[in-house]
């Protein structure tokens, strides 16, 4: 079976669950396992990705208000790769070609590919998704093997949450964008939950949404854990003097305390895929160090400089 993954989470699960071998063809943001980037790449984007924050916002605002696409498929190399399994989303617009594209796509490629819709809003249903895969392309006992394994490791993070006191969770903001803010929408809300914290902005199995500065501060998180969509730690903390103008940032519990967290929301957080599994590992970890430990070769989240914005 000859596979394209017309978006990252997608190309993350089909590895996982053995298939690396099938894929001929991939978006141009897929980077997970590296090998994936020699692939041939079937999408780009028209949003300039060294644009600032509130750029790429604005940006995005305008072309979803305008229903302009934010993609474009490469509709030749398509028909040159002959896939005969696409697996695409709807859940978001901003993340990938949209599925009616797509769906357009494989009507008119030679022999209609099957095309698999992923929406998941949960961490269930992320791995539900990947048994959804596995049986498409033929290998479904594969991809349930695979879910075990991550179900394991979940439940290990379960059970030692369970042995925290509940007086000791902290009460998380977690971003999933700066400038705006964004809260952690979908599946992010669970995961908080289940690596031992409170979550005070978001909204389980709904997208993510806007916040204020008031709503922030009126929060008085004790812990502020960014996770930025689509940016590495690095490039998320370019926009850290945003929330060190926020009035009254210095102000919050989780500044004072210096409970400030940054992770990679490219690698981890913001793609439905099996990483979400290291994401939960990774913000356990970073609630309560002395009770979840990190795996190997998982990052630890950074803690940046949290004071007055030189």
């Amino acid at each position: 079976m000859r596979i394209v993954s017309l978006l990252p989470s997608a190309t993350e699960i089909v590895c996982a669950i053995g298939l690396e071998a099938n894929l001929v063809g991939v978006t141009h943001e897929c980077d997970w396992p590296p090998s994936v980037k020699l692939l041939p790449k079937v999408t780009r984007t028209l949003i300039p990705h060294d644009a600032s924050g509130a750029e790429i916002d604005r940006l995005v605002r305008e072309q979803l208000g305008a229903k302009s696409a934010l993609y474009t498929l490469d509709m030749d190399l398509l028909e040159r790769l002959r896939p005969d399994l696409l697996i695409t989303q709807a859940l978001c617009d901003v993340c990938a070609v949209p599925e009616a594209e797509v769906t357009a796509a494989a009507c008119a490629l030679p022999g209609q590919p099957v095309v698999v819709n992923l929406e998941p809003m949960t961490l269930e249903e992320v791995l539900g998704s990947m048994i959804e895969v596995g049986r498409a392309a033929g290998c479904e006992a594969a991809a349930l093997a695979a879910v075990a394994k991550l179900r394991a490791r979940i439940s290990t993070v379960e059970r030692v949450t369970a042995e925290i006191s509940a007086a000791a969770w902290p009460r998380v903001a977690f971003l999933e964008w700066i400038d705006p803010l964004f809260n952690g929408g979908h599946w992010n809300p669970g995961i908080i939950q289940m690596a031992g914290g409170i979550d005070l902005l978001g909204n389980p199995g709904r997208p993510s949404r806007t916040v204020s500065h008031q709503e922030l501060c009126d929060s008085m998180p004790e812990v502020i854990f960014v996770a930025c969509c689509g940016f590495s730690t690095a490039r998320a903390l370019q926009d850290l003097g945003a929330l060190q103008r926020i009035d009254g940032w210095m102000d919050l519990p989780a500044v004072q305390n210096g409970r400030i967290y940054f992770t990679d929301g490219a690698a981890y957080f913001s793609r439905p895929g099996p990483r979400l599994v290291d994401s939960l590992e990774i913000l356990a970890h970073a609630l309560h160090p002395e009770e979840h430990s990190l795996p190997p070769g998982l990052p630890a989240a950074e803690v940046p400089p949290y004071g007055p914005e030189d």
